[in-house]
Formats: C-alpha cells, sequence, structure tokens
C-alpha cells in the first residue's frame, strides 16, 4: 500500500547557524589572508617591496609580530564560538578594533593620498629604511593595506552588531562612528603636522 504524502517520513531541519557564525567566520578567515602577506615578508619575500630596509633580520623581525598578532587576532571570534567568556567581551573587543581598523585606513589612506598628489610627502622611519621608492609605497598601502584594514574593520562591525541585541545596536553604532570619525581627524591633522604625534600604526 502506498502510504499518504501525510504519513511521508519527514526530513529533519538542519539548525539555522547564527548570522554572527558566519561573521566571525568569515572575519578569521580575512585576517589569516593579511597574516599570510605578512608572513611572506618575515619569512624573506622580496616580491613587492618598495625598498631597501636597513636591517633585513629587522624588517623579518616586524613581520613576524605583525603576521602573529594578526593571526592572534583572527582567532578570536573563532574562539568565542565555543568560549562563552569570549563571546560576552566580543561587543567591547569589536568596538574597539572596528574604530581602529576603520579609523587606521582612513587616516594612512589619506596621508597616502596627500603624498601621491606631493601635498605632504610619505616619510618613512629611517630606522627601517635605507631607501625606498615613495610613490610605490603610497600605492601599495593606498591599494593594498588600508583597503585591507577598512574591510577588517567593517567585518568586526558586521560581528558586533550582529551579536548584540536590537536595544543596543544605536549607541553601539553611533559611539564606534563618532569616535572613528573623531580619531581619524586627529590622526591626519596629526600626519601633515598640524597638532603633535599621533601614531595610527
Amino acid at each position: 500500500m502506498v502510504p499518504r504524502a501525510s504519513e511521508a517520513p519527514r526530513i529533519p531541519t538542519p539548525p539555522r547557524v547564527p548570522a554572527w557564525h558566519r561573521i566571525a567566520v568569515a572575519l578569521a578567515a580575512w585576517s589569516f589572508t593579511y597574516a599570510g602577506y605578512r608572513a611572506y615578508y618575515a619569512a624573506g619575500g622580496r616580491l613587492g617591496l618598495f625598498g631597501e630596509p636597513v636591517s633585513h633580520t629587522q624588517f623579518r623581525a616586524i613581520n613576524a609580530v605583525g603576521a602573529a598578532s594578526i593571526c592572534v587576532a583572527g582567532l578570536v571570534p573563532l574562539i568565542a564560538l565555543k568560549v562563552d567568556a569570549v563571546r560576552r567581551a566580543l561587543p567591547v573587543l569589536c568596538w574597539i578594533a572596528a574604530v581602529g581598523c576603520c579609523m587606521h585606513a582612513l587616516v594612512d589612506g589619506t596621508l597616502r593620498v596627500l603624498s601621491l598628489t606631493g601635498a605632504h610627502p610619505t616619510v618613512l622611519p629611517a630606522s627601517v629604511w635605507r631607501s625606498f621608492d615613495r610613490r610605490a609605497a603610497d600605492l601599495q598601502d593606498l591599494l593594498l593595506n588600508e583597503p585591507w584594514f577598512f574591510i577588517e574593520g567593517l567585518l568586526w562591525a558586521a560581528l558586533g552588531i550582529a551579536i548584540l541585541q536590537p536595544s543596543r545596536r544605536r549607541a553601539w553604532i553611533s559611539s564606534a562612528v563618532i569616535a572613528c570619525v573623531m580619531l581619524s581627524i586627529v590622526g591626519v591633522l596629526s600626519g601633515v603636522g598640524v597638532i603633535g604625534a599621533f601614531r595610527v600604526g
């Protein structure tokens, strides 16, 4: 006898993956790509190098620290998937990371544009670079490094928004935007020498 449609076995619906889980994985993947880029130079890679470092050992060490730091940051959202204590700290961590990364991109991107136009040429630390191609350095930072930071910041912001209760989102977003704008203004003014030193990275 053919069973009626109502008697057909039901296939269980898989549990829906929360949006913040997907964002956390995307954020980790994006972080690891840039960590790989820094690790390439830490391992002695020269492709895309826009100058001659004072010390290749020092240059590799700087990039090794950068790669390790970015890897650790990329692991945080993955750890939050399993560890409640880290998940509870995410709103604060996401706020700091979102503001910091977006500010970094806005400040350094603005300074690189000013350098390319000749308004305020980029000066890299003499303790790190013996010589460098200023235009190549500006373009690499403007087209590669700062877009990565900006997208990283937006992903951290998306993670923070996704994990917050709806009633808290407006205040979180507003404070992050205000902080990013204010710090970016201070960073650009500092970078062009209008005010005292204010390092962005």
